[in-house]
């Protein structure tokens, strides 16, 4: 029983070659800086959101959320994994709270309480609803029907 290929304990057969995916697949530094591409796109997109929300007040505050929905759906889309949408949120989310610091004088970014609630709240619930979403259906799939 001795051929040469690595065979599974229990059942003795051999292993199917699937690729390892998630926390056990090889680094990759294209992916890597693909993440950390997101992270930065997203801190931009932050700033950018809460930039446009303070000055325009209501359509304002839906574009930047809409800004934040398409970066978060999209990264969630391109690498098909939660990752794609957490990793774009978490630099959007460091960025606002860096702009909520204010400065010595007392200013700070944002223009009033509503909108930075709403900017704020908005924001995180569109990056849970991008990254708990379900994997999209892989095309060509079998439906799991019988007799189709």
């Amino acid at each position: 029983m001795s051929d040469g290929k690595q065979r599974a304990p229990r059942s003795g057969a051999p292993f199917g070659g699937v690729p390892a995916t998630g926390l056990a697949a090889p680094l990759n530094p294209g992916r890597i800086a693909a993440y950390v591409g997101l992270a930065v796109l997203g801190a931009l997109v932050g700033i950018a959101g809460a930039l446009v929300q303070a000055a325009w007040f209501p359509a304002g505050l839906l574009l930047a959320l809409l800004a934040c929905a398409g970066l978060f759906y999209g990264g969630r889309r391109v690498f098909d994994t939660q990752l794609g949408a957490l990793t774009p949120a978490a630099g959007w989310l460091i960025s606002v709270v860096l702009l909520l610091g204010g400065r010595p004088e007392g200013d700070y970014v944002f223009g009033d309480e509503l909108g930075l609630t709403l900017f704020m709240l908005g924001g995180m619930a569109v990056a849970v609803i991008c990254a708990t979403m379900s994997r999209s259906p892989r095309p060509g799939a079998d439906s799991g029907r019988p007799g189709k």
